[in-house]
């Protein structure tokens, strides 16, 4: 399971044509060699590393991917390889990292036809042609770039009201977002999560705690930092539209 990396270079210029041309400083053009485990993607060097083991098994990480992917778990059992991609350097936007990481995943796929999935962060699974497709958009503008890729939202009951906790958003913010509901319907739910969740990875971590937030001048949604008391005292933005 190693990749030819000319061959990656050419798909990911071909999928990504607003890519800055691969030259290096001085001008010359930086040729990938098949064999090289780096390539330039823009103005980045990203690493691809081959890996001849499985990756270590996460039962709660599969267990999240068969929410939204059912094949997951049998997917997960069978593979016997993984690759490691990471971009060199520690970008100063968490984004900048997730989107080019994201079109150089999108172009191994596209030319290593036996992948079978992605684990992003170790915390979310996304099979190999949904993220194909999906890291089409990795540079779209905002609010459009592919971040379902990244952030798994899920459903949850609370006593008699219902909620969606993200598992990814830490990555880039150092919380998730937790949002319980009593008057919205679970596809309105959503739609809030991902509108804060895209919201939290353009701007960084703004909300501050007591901070309230919504769509309009009537619509408050008070956002508290706390350690979740569902989900084992994980850090969230926890949120709640319950009249004050």
């Amino acid at each position: 399971m190693t990749p030819d990396m000319s061959e990656v270079a050419e798909v990911l210029h071909a999928r990504h044509s607003e890519l800055a041309t691969e030259t290096m400083d001085d001008g010359h053009a930086l040729q990938a060699r098949a064999n090289s485990p780096l390539i330039r993607c823009g103005k980045e060097l990203v690493a691809v590393m081959s890996m001849p083991a499985p990756i270590p098994h996460d039962q709660g990480l599969w267990a999240r991917a068969a929410t939204t992917w059912p094949e997951s778990k049998a997917v997960a059992a069978r593979h016997r390889g993984h690759l490691v991609v990471s971009m060199l350097g520690k970008s100063e936007q968490p984004l900048v990292a997730a989107r080019v990481t994201s079109a150089v995943i999108g172009a191994l796929i596209a030319t290593m036809p036996e992948c079978c999935g992605v684990v992003w962060a170790s915390r979310v699974a996304r099979p190999a042609d949904l993220w194909r497709e999906m890291s089409r958009d990795s540079f779209a503008p905002y609010p459009d770039y592919p971040f379902r890729l990244w952030i798994d939202i899920l459903p949850f009951r609370s006593d008699a009201k219902i909620g969606a906790v993200t598992m990814g958003l830490s990555a880039f913010v150092g919380r998730e977002i937790e949002f319980v509901t009593g008057e919205l319907a679970l596809p309105a739910l959503f739609d809030k999560v991902a509108g804060l969740s895209v919201y939290l990875l353009e701007h960084g971590s703004v909300v501050k705690d007591g901070d309230t937030i919504g769509a309009s001048a009537s619509e408050r949604i008070q956002v508290r930092h706390k350690n979740s008391d569902a989900f084992g005292g994980l850090p969230v933005f926890y949120c709640t539209d319950d009249s004050v």
